[in-house]
């Protein structure tokens, strides 16, 4: 492997000793030393003081870049706008959020309109914690918009703790549920209570460590101790499937979608809710495609299904029949989301990783399409079916969100929101481009920077991107992304194979042993932006988080000659144990498993962690995790740094940032998600050796 001769500020500090045991795992006839297993013990004396002096360490490299306080400051004047999300209709009043722009947490409000006339607060999740790390983690308002069930979160865990609210006094009741991950409230329509998924009561002293299985659904009556709350289904036969609960838009149905991990293909079931001896009965139950709910005409059902189309499609299937009945076939774009309302589907689509919106009458009559201002990406069109109006959001890399109404009969779209904001968006542009990965195959690259410039190799840029789980990397506006453009750097998003940018065939491309693909991706844009000369290898970065991690774990362990520095956050570092940590197990849909036989090499072969080669000189590297992150377990990083620490040849740092009181990211408060990027830019304008434009 050629070293990276990039030459960049040293580290003038020893690294931390980690602590170390003589571990060695096997699997088949391999040997597999795991020397820093201790650090997966996270209250252990040994790893508390690890983690401390490497954040000492980390934070003096930091310290020493002088521009790191212009930097955060610009970012706070970026992050200081008035943000809102998209109202939705609630009984008789309209609900939304809002961050007045540098709150902590968003608040959610209740006004007598959607544009926010005679707003009250509802809920502030500011007012939880003194540090803003008590988040509001998701929301369900009954029927008729007098109770609101929701769920709050700690520190980034995944662990929610579900409230009911009164709408009209703003007051609690008593009620409080427990042990709530990965799951929604869905109502009974008359209020006395809503349906959940729980696991079982966990080990208090290791619940952000251990594995999660068997999931159930429960119904919870209001006014009663969660200890009386019905089981509703479970699934003993199946340990790894989770449930996410819905109560059909006529109420009679309680819709159950089961589902393996982050496999995209699921099953529906529906439990009749006016029999009160139902048992629930399989609507789409092969597990051989993914299904949707949209809505229901008594036993005539809507769906959004791959079944026969890998890039989505609208059919009817009536309870008790085996067959489908087409309405919106596939087409050459990728169908992401639908919605009913009334006799009218809403769908939108991605063509080439941007948004489209189409209207059909609900026999399947194309309808027309719902203007957009431009490349970007939509949000919402969410509703009752009843509804005849309906609200989404648009966004894109250079333009933050604007909020619009859409009338569904008159088919007409307003602005009820836009936001003012402490910059000149036309000041930047987006420039979609193609590029040839390793075998030829085309993939989608969106380049964002101050309009105007010329291509230079002297431009730094950071290269993003994800390739996993059926996710797509669509446009989306971040005050940290702008700020990054405002310093004169480039931000180039990639969609690799992986997601869902072009349809299931797409993401199974790019999953367990072809999951080298979504690396030569990557590592072809990154040659593109070089060869092209949009920068060069002294000013790339490479960045992602949690599989996208992962993404850069293996391409900075692959190809250390290929950028000058690595920004992994919250990644999956150990390929060959990842499955035993809190969800993790649940990712085997998309990398296999060691346990495999025929997966083992696979993973073995690309796992960052055992990637490591003495003797390498490594890009300048910062990793960043969370103390609190039971995602992705934060050991995978706490290894992943240790071993390119003990292992590096060059000059280059090797620096972990690990954030106290937070998670995987979700619910992370607005000072740490500033302090993170400020710190990021930071190290690049260092490892980077570049003056920040005059703005900053």
């Amino acid at each position: 492997m050629e070293a990276n001769p990039v030459i960049v500020p040293s580290m003038a500090t020893p690294y931390p000793a980690a602590p170390r045991a003589d571990v060695v795992d096997t699997y088949g006839e391999v040997a597999v030393p795991d020397p820093f297993r201790p650090l997966e013990d996270l209250d252990a004396p040994a790893t508390v003081a690890w983690v401390e002096a490497e954040n000492a360490v980390t934070q003096a490299y930091l310290a020493a870049v002088p521009e790191r306080e212009a930097i955060r400051a610009r970012l706070q004047t970026l992050w200081d706008y008035e943000r809102r999300g998209m109202p939705s209709r609630e009984g008789a009043h309209y609900t939304f959020f809002k961050n007045d722009g540098l709150q902590n947490q968003a608040v959610l409000y209740v006004a007598d309109t959607p544009r926010g006339d005679g707003a009250r607060v509802l809920l502030d999740p500011n007012t939880l914690s003194a540090d803003g790390t008590v988040a509001l983690n998701a929301t369900s308002f009954s029927e008729d918009g007098s109770k609101l069930a929701y769920a709050l979160s700690s520190s980034g865990s995944d662990w929610q703790t579900w409230r009911v609210r009164d709408v009209a006094t703003g007051a609690d009741l008593p009620d409080e549920i427990r042990w709530s991950k990965f799951t929604s409230a869905a109502w009974l329509h008359d209020g006395s209570g809503f349906f959940y998924g729980r696991f079982d009561t966990p080990d208090e002293s290791t619940q952000f460590k251990d594995a999660n299985y068997f999931h159930k659904i429960f119904l919870h009556r209001l006014g009663t101790d969660q200890t009386a709350d019905e089981l509703v289904y479970e699934r003993p036969d199946q340990k790894e499937w989770n449930f996410s609960p819905e109560v059909s838009s006529d109420g009679r149905w309680l819709i159950i979608d089961a589902h393996q991990g982050t496999d995209p293909k699921n099953r529906l079931f529906v439990l009749d809710l006016h029999e009160p001896s139902a048992s629930a009965v399989p609507l789409a139950a092969d597990g051989d495609a993914s299904w949707t709910y949209l809505g229901n005409d008594d036993a005539h059902f809507y769906l959004v299904t791959t079944q026969d189309a890998p890039r989505g499609r609208i059919v009817a299937r009536t309870l008790g029949e085996p067959n489908t009945h087409a309405i919106v076939p596939e087409s050459a774009d990728t169908l992401e989301d639908a919605t009913l309302f009334g006799e009218t589907l809403v769908v939108q689509y991605l063509r080439d990783a941007h948004a489209l919106v189409r209207r059909f009458a609900i026999d399947g009559a194309p309808l027309g399409e719902i203007a957009l201002p431009g490349l970007g990406t939509v949000g919402g069109f969410g509703g009752k079916r009843t509804d005849t109006e309906t609200f989404f959001a648009f966004t894109s890399y250079t333009r933050p969100t604007t909020i619009y109404r859409y009338d569904v009969a008159r088919d007409t779209v307003e602005v009820i929101f836009a936001p003012a904001v402490a910059f000149d968006p036309d000041v930047f542009e987006s420039e979609l481009v193609f590029y040839p990965s390793k075998d030829g195959t085309r993939i989608p690259l969106i380049i964002s920077r101050k309009k105007g410039s010329p291509r230079s190799p002297q431009q730094p840029t950071i290269l993003y991107g994800y390739g996993g789980f059926n996710i797509s990397l669509t446009p989306a506006f971040s005050p940290g992304i702008l700020g990054w453009m405002d310093m004169g750097g480039a931000f180039a998003v990639a969609n690799l194979r992986g997601g869902g940018e072009y349809g299931e065939a797409w993401h199974l491309a790019g999953t367990r042993e072809k999951k080298q693909n979504v690396f030569d991706d990557f590592i072809a844009g990154a040659e593109y932006l070089v060869t092209q000369g949009y920068t060069s290898r002294e000013k790339l970065a490479i960045m992602g988080g949690s599989n996208g991690g992962l993404l850069v774990g293996a391409t900075l362990t692959q190809r250390p000659d290929l950028c000058a520095a690595a920004l992994p956050a919250v990644g999956v570092m150990d390929m060959l144990r990842f499955q035993n940590f809190t969800i993790g197990w649940a990712w085997t849909t998309d990398y296999g498993s060691s346990d495999e036989p025929d997966m083992f090499p696979i993973l073995y072969g690309y796992s960052p962690l055992h990637a490591v080669r003495d003797g390498v000189a490594y890009p300048a590297t910062l990793i960043t995790t969370a103390d609190h992150d039971d995602r992705v377990f934060p050991a995978h990083s706490f290894k992943f740094a240790a071993r390119l620490q003990e292992a590096q040849a060059g000059t280059a740092p090797i620096l972990i940032r690990i954030e106290s009181k937070a998670g995987h990211g979700a619910g992370k408060p607005t000072t740490k998600l500033i302090d993170e990027a400020a710190d990021r830019y930071a190290f690049l304008v260092r490892v980077l050796g570049f003056s920040p434009s005059s703005s900053v």
